[in-house]
């Protein structure tokens, strides 16, 4: 699937907007998946969508959990006041529904890429902090981060070098959940309109254009959704794995 969006505009058959089927037209030799309301091949707005949606996934998780990571081994580390106002923030943000906050943010910034990627990713830093907080704080106790500490390392080191290694097989668990979530988020907020806009579209807003299409008796509508429920499958399946894999130890 990843190898497919990056490919989009080499595997798409016609260009994603250019209407040159009828309406709805049922599959066929002009169009494997058929062709959507205005007559645009449902293969090339499929292909096309699924790059807009991972794009987006893959920006918003991997700088979400660069910002609860840090913020959460930056706390370890430094107790007192940092944490206690760090965690009250991250409480205050967790405590407001995620998909109102964004509408409210998006209404006021206005809808584009970059307003949906850092949206998307202050919403879920709070999920990395709280997994990753009590975790930095474990390993910042340990005897080898006090012998850093003591040998006069600086932060940096200590986040990086220190701690972030031994977080890995739990940040792979919750990098493949982040990045499931995010699928769903951004299909959801395209869902309802505040996504990609027309004449673009991610997985999630293609659903929303085709959604008639079913009482025309067209699957067209299944094949986007489909693609939603496939990778965030996919992309756990993969993180369950790679946890597995890191998580071995050799055999004494």
């Amino acid at each position: 699937m990843v190898l497919a969006a990056l490919l989009a505009p080499v595997l798409a058959p016609v260009p994603p907007n250019e209407m040159v089927y009828p309406a709805y037209a049922a599959p066929g030799p002009g169009g494997v998946l058929g062709a959507d309301g205005l007559g645009r091949d449902m293969l090339s707005r499929v292909l096309h969508g699924m790059r807009y949606t991972l794009i987006i996934t893959f920006a918003a998780t991997t700088l979400a959990g660069a910002i609860g990571v840090s913020l959460a081994i930056a706390s370890g580390l430094l107790k007192g006041w940092f944490d206690i106002l760090v965690g009250r923030a991250f409480d205050i943000l967790m405590s407001i529904p995620h998909i109102i906050l964004a509408l409210i943010v998006l209404a006021i910034l206005g809808v584009s890429m970059t307003t949906l990627v850092f949206t998307m990713a202050v919403l879920q830093s709070s999920t990395y902090y709280r997994v990753t907080r009590p975790i930095a704080g474990d390993l910042s106790a340990m005897d080898y981060v006090e012998v850093a500490r003591l040998r006069g390392e600086r932060l940096g080191w200590n986040l990086f070098r220190e701690i972030f290694p031994n977080m890995v097989p739990s940040l792979l668990a919750q990098y493949g959940l982040g990045l499931s979530s995010a699928t769903l988020f951004i299909s959801s907020l395209s869902f309802l309109g505040i996504g990609i806009q027309p004449p673009a579209a991610d997985l999630g807003g293609l659903v929303r254009e085709n959604a008639l299409a079913l009482s025309a008796g067209r699957f067209t509508p299944l094949v986007p959704a489909a693609c939603i429920a496939l990778f965030c499958l996919s992309v756990n399946g993969i993180a369950d794995w790679l946890v597995s894999h890191f998580s071995e130890r050799p055999e004494s």
